[in-house]
């Protein structure tokens, strides 16, 4: 791997957190598979596609179908090995391992770079979206998604939940992987690092949690920020936290799963 500056995420997404997102790569591509089609419905065929914070690769194969070439760089060595291993039929497809913030794509390369909820955690926002405006070539398009404000939504109502018991167990909107949740905070980060045309277009989709509430219910609780929170509280408030969270996913549990209706941000920009 190239030189990382992103230390505190390199640790996390290399250690429990990447471990527990490859080892559950379906469940995750549950909960944000929906929104492939908004990104997806942008890619031509002709583009080389860079997917930024790829993951497990779901999106970067989806794309790799519809494009010329697609590429998937991301920190997290356990999602890569998932990724690399779900993509091995696939010819026009490579994956790195790389801070995107500085790693070194090769000037222009690309015409399209995409996310899905993977941009939200850089140290440096501004220098990481001037690296990937440097990527792509003139004219080269980005389109990544990214979380809302968690008020007034079913994320947010189910997570409220745990408030009372947790020290923020996702933390303020605004932070962390709301980081982008104001479009106009987006927009100025995206306009310093040279981007113009930037456009942030609501989004929605369903997103399965579990089969079923104590389904859902050990897969949250077991998801890296939660785990971690339950882990700074005595055992009676975990425990409470865990009935609460229980009774919050209750309206949203259907015959066949427990599904939430999830709210994003479809950003979208340009580099002259």
């Amino acid at each position: 791997m190239t030189e990382v500056v992103n230390t505190a995420q390199a640790e996390a997404w290399n250690g429990y957190e990447g471990e527990h997102w490859a080892s559950h790569a379906d469940r995750y591509d549950g909960v944000n598979g929906g929104f492939n089609a908004s990104v997806l419905d942008l890619v031509t065929r002709s583009d080389r596609v860079l997917d930024i914070g790829c993951g497990n690769g779901q999106l970067t194969r989806l794309a790799a179908a519809r494009a010329a070439s697609a590429t998937g760089v991301d920190l997290s060595g356990p999602m890569l090995t998932t990724a690399r291993a779900r993509s091995s039929s696939l010819t026009n497809i490579t994956f790195e391992q790389g801070d995107a913030q500085i790693h070194p794509f090769p000037e222009g390369a690309f015409d399209l770079a995409t996310s899905r909820f993977g941009v939200m955690f850089f140290a440096d926002p501004v220098a990481a979206f001037t690296n990937i405006h440097r990527a792509l070539r003139p004219g080269g398009r980005l389109a990544f998604l990214c979380m809302t404000a968690l008020a007034n939504t079913d994320l947010g109502r189910v997570f409220g939940a745990m408030a009372p018991y947790l020290p923020q167990p996702t933390g303020p909107d605004g932070s962390g992987p709301t980081s982008f949740a104001d479009p106009s905070h987006t927009r100025a980060v995206l306009t310093e690092a040279g981007f113009e045309e930037v456009e942030s277009t609501h989004v929605e989709a369903d997103q399965i949690w579990g089969r079923d509430i104590p389904d859902a219910t050990a897969f949250i609780t077991d998801w890296g920020p939660v785990r971690h929170h339950l882990s700074q509280v005595d055992p009676d408030t975990a425990a409470q936290a865990r009935r609460a969270l229980t009774e919050a996913l209750k309206p949203f549990a259907g015959p066949d799963a427990v599904k939430l209706r999830g709210q994003a941000w479809l950003v979208t920009a340009r580099r002259p």
